[in-house]
């Protein structure tokens, strides 16, 4: 059973793509995908880029073009809960689209036509993505890192202003989705897999608070910890699915 691991940018994959067994480079759509084999278990990487749209269509091209059966998604996030530190893992339990907004047709938040806000992540690929971040974690030497689990927000704008970040995180939490961190591609991978009932599950590092220092050293935390942190989680999540 093939499985498919998105990452949004090339810094977040380099400690993955170095994995990779008999790695296979292919060109679909103007995305680059790695066929390959970790611990035995078939393997796809590819590169998303940033953005729901782009996320969507390369976990789109995933499923219809190389029949992948599981997908994960990993890379960096801001920090919006209290208790949601730089450096922390978050592995998400649900996505919700913090710039979905078709109100006055739909209630705020709702995705048109689904009846619902939020996609759910696998129950079991996310246990088992919690386990791995902990064992990997703790490979690293890195125990005292806080391993979260629960809602993810996603949506098309870099949040980097502490008064942006106060305000998303109090109007979801006010509407009842209080968010643990924000990104920018989750929620749409989640959508894409549950249109094709497909188990996904995704854990991001915790890069910067969504705050005014979220552009400070980004690419630096990308690779010297961020790709640190996914080849080590993920290393572990491969080797437990065999």
């Amino acid at each position: 059973m093939t499985l498919a691991i998105l990452s949004a940018l090339a810094q977040e994959q380099e400690g993955l793509l170095a994995l990779l067994q008999r790695p296979r480079r292919e060109l679909r759509g103007g995305r680059e995908f790695w066929r390959g084999e970790l611990h035995g278990v078939p393997l796809v990487l590819g590169l998303s880029r940033i953005g729901k749209v782009a996320a969507a269509t390369t976990a789109t091209t995933l499923i219809e073009a190389f029949g992948v059966r599981r997908m994960v998604f990993t890379g960096v996030a801001g920090g919006l809960a209290s208790g949601v530190q730089v450096g922390d893992v978050v592995v998400a339990k649900e996505f919700v689209q913090h710039d979905m907004d078709a109100s006055p047709l739909f209630p705020r938040y709702q995705i048109p036509l689904y009846d619902r806000e939020r996609f759910a992540c696998d129950a079991d690929l996310a246990q088992a993505l919690l386990s791995a971040s902990r064992a990997g974690l703790k490979r690293l030497g890195q125990k005292e890192v806080a391993v979260h689990h629960g809602l993810v927000a996603s949506g098309d704008r870099f949040v980097s202003a502490a008064g942006e970040a106060r305000a998303l995180r109090e109007t979801l939490s006010e509407a009842g989705h209080p968010p643990l961190a924000v990104e920018m591609e989750g929620a749409a991978v989640a959508q894409v897999c549950h249109d094709y009932a497909l188990p996904f599950a995704a854990v991001r590092t915790i890069s910067d608070r969504a705050d005014d220092s979220a552009h400070v050293d980004f690419s630096q935390f990308v690779s010297e910890v961020a790709s640190r942190y996914a080849m080590a989680i993920l290393d572990e999540f491969v080797r437990k699915l065999n």
